[in-house]
This record gives structure tokens, sequence and C-alpha cells, in this order.
């Protein structure tokens, strides 16, 4: 397996927190894989880690042949990840988010875009600005940007929460179709993997069971 995302030595600790990671070390080649623990775990952190918007006290990140400590601009042109809490984007209207996905991820695939505006439902809450969307229907529009962009690298947070079943069972199987992509990396984090995930897909974190850190 040739990696696309390496991360060496993490060390990483909230203000008065012990670590919750300490010398992790992972490698990361095409496909999905599925970061799972429970609450507390550090999915979430390890996400923004590994997206290079959250620093860590130690450790390098490596991604599709960029470092993050030489060049971040370049790393984080690698790696697709958005924070499904923020509020940075709110006043635009979901059309235009998406419509300037294209001025960073020069890979957007226009018929993905259209495809997953449909798949999810999103086409009449287009015109909508985020800030007045419901949790479910953001979570749609941060998820058809990460499976639209094209990215080497896409991180996805709890990709089904706030979901509605239609939207749920659209999405396992778009997550299917990258679960052995050839070329791009998908890495999602959530509680546990689907049943029928490869045990060599699943990186468990704080001492669950499985192939973990």
């Amino acid at each position: 397996m040739t990696p696309l995302l390496r991360a060496e030595g993490l060390r990483f600790a909230w203000p008065g927190s012990a670590p919750l990671f300490n010398d992790t070390s992972l490698a990361l080649g095409p496909g999905l894989t599925w970061l799972t623990g429970e609450d507390g775990s550090g999915k979430s952190t390890l996400l923004s880690l590994l997206a290079g918007a959250l620093a860590p006290q130690a450790g390098r990140l490596w991604a599709n042949g960029h470092w993050l400590h030489d060049d971040p601009a370049a790393y984080r042109r690698q790696v697709f990840w958005i924070d499904p809490q923020t509020e940075a984007h709110d006043a635009l209207p979901a059309a235009g988010y998406l419509e300037g996905l294209a001025t960073h991820w020069p890979r957007l695939s226009e018929a993905a875009l259209s495809d997953l505006v449909d798949g999810f439902g999103l086409a009449e809450h287009l015109h909508k600005p985020l800030y007045m969307l419901s949790t479910g229907s953001r979570r749609k529009v941060w998820l058809t940007a990460a499976l639209a962009a094209g990215a080497p690298v896409t991180l996805i947070d709890q990709p089904f929460a706030a979901l509605d079943a239609p939207s749920a069972r659209f999405l396992a199987d778009c997550l299917a179709d990258m679960a052995e992509h050839p070329s791009r990396a998908w890495v999602a984090a959530d509680h546990e993997a689907p049943p029928d995930t490869p045990g060599s897909r699943v990186r468990a974190l704080g001492g669950r069971t499985g192939q973990g850190f």
C-alpha cells in the first residue's frame, strides 16, 4: 500500500488534560478507512489534526507528497475537511458555498456535485443562507462538498449524523463506491464502522477492540 496520508509521532493534549494522543502514528492508503471510538476518544480531534486545522504538540504530518511543517498551504490543498459545527459560511446561500468550491479544489467534479445535490434532496434548499438550514440539511451540504471536491484525501466526521433515512441510504451507497477507490483516500470517523467493513479498514481509538493505536 502506498500511503496518501501519514502521521508520525503525534502528541496532543487539551490544556489541563491528559494526552489524547501520545506518539501516535498511522499511514492511510487509497480507499475508505474508518476511525472508531466512543465519545471522548479523540475522533474529531484526530481529524482536525490530520486536516492541519489543529496543531499537535509533537509529531509531523504528510499528505500526497507534502509535509505540513514545510508547506502548510500545499498540505491543506491535499486534504478536504470541514468542521460540521462551523459557522464560517453561515451568511452564504448553500448554492454560493458549493459554487465557490472550485476556487480551492480544482479537481471538483461538477457532474458529481449535481448528482449529490439530487441524491441528498438539496435542490429546494440551495437558495437559503446556510444559517437557515436544519442541522441535517447543513450536513448534506458539507457531505456534498466532501464527496465532490476531488481532494486526494477527504476527512468526514460522523457522516450519518442528523441524516434522514433516504439520505443515509444514499450516503451509504456513495461510501461503498469509495471503499476501494484506487487513487484517493477517504477517512470517516464514527462510533462504529458499518458491520461489513473489513478489519483492515478500521482504526480504533481509546482502547476499543480492532486494529487501533
